[in-house]
């Protein structure tokens, strides 16, 4: 999909300097629509932000829907493109570092996205929003969420703490249903379920749902059930995280956003005052 989309344009007289979005989302369709293989397509700028330390270039995180002719088939991604209001290009390179400049580019964490449902910890009118994004078979994440989570459960009224599922489901298939069973014993008032959740021993690659089950519910002292995992309220919490995942372009973990800035660091949440 990526290979059949990704492509990289320059042109010198289409953008002006104060290039808006509009103009961006009429020049990327033209061109999309150049190729054979796709039927339809409808493209959004989402956002768009300076690229820092790059004065004059912009960048466009574009969200992409197109039907392929082929299979018939339709296909969603976001993608960032930059421009400095004379090219448009899809990659950019810093010179002295050679750092990738799409590395920098984040799509900011906005209010909407902030449920009652996800907050685990804290005061909702804290002075910082945290947010992690995590799966819980992942072996930095086992490291990480854990003493991040201990250290900020501390201070409610300092720290609002928003724990959003993301399981890597080709890396830890096992970690899809683990989650799913989390947010079912979360729905029925248990407390402590996310770090408990990182105590749970079972083979990333596991795939059978008893023995799955089995661990959560030794671990957890519950009883939840298949039964549980299939329910409408369960499956509604777990794909609005996966869908807030992806409309932030989330794509590893742990992925962590402090005050509605990706941290890349995932550690200034130590630094604050």
């Amino acid at each position: 999909m990526l290979k059949l989309l990704a492509i990289t344009f320059a042109l010198s007289s289409f953008l002006r300097a104060d290039a808006s979005n509009a103009q961006v989302e009429d020049f990327l369709k033209k061109s999309f629509s150049n190729n054979q293989n796709i039927k339809s397509i409808n493209i959004k700028v989402a956002n768009k932000t300076e690229v820092k330390e790059h004065e004059g270039w912009s960048a466009y995180i574009v969200e992409l829907d197109a039907i392929l002719k082929k299979e018939n088939r339709q296909i969603t991604q976001k993608m960032v493109w930059f421009s400095n209001g004379q090219v448009v290009t899809k990659e950019l390179f810093d010179l002295k570092s050679s750092k990738d400049m799409n590395e920098f580019i984040s799509v900011p964490f906005k209010d909407e996205y902030y449920n009652k449902s996800n907050l685990i910890y804290g005061n909702e009118n804290a002075k910082h929003k945290v947010v992690i994004f995590s799966d819980p078979l992942c072996p930095f994440c086992r490291q990480f969420v854990p003493e991040a989570v201990e250290y900020m459960r501390k201070e409610p009224n300092k720290f609002a703490i928003y724990y959003y599922h993301f399981p890597l489901e080709s890396l830890h298939p096992a970690a899809v249903e683990l989650t799913k069973a989390a947010v079912a014993l979360e729905l029925k008032g248990a407390k402590d379920v996310i770090l408990n959740l990182y105590k749970v021993e079972v083979d990333p690659k596991e795939r059978k749902n008893e023995v799955i089950l089995a661990e959560f519910n030794r671990v957890m002292n519950s009883k939840i059930t298949m039964a549980d995992l299939m329910s409408s309220e369960v499956l509604k919490h777990f794909q609005n995280d996966l869908k807030v995942a992806d409309s932030l372009m989330v794509n590893g973990t742990p992925t962590l956003f402090l005050d509605g800035v990706l941290d890349k660091t995932k550690m200034k949440y130590k630094e604050v005052k």
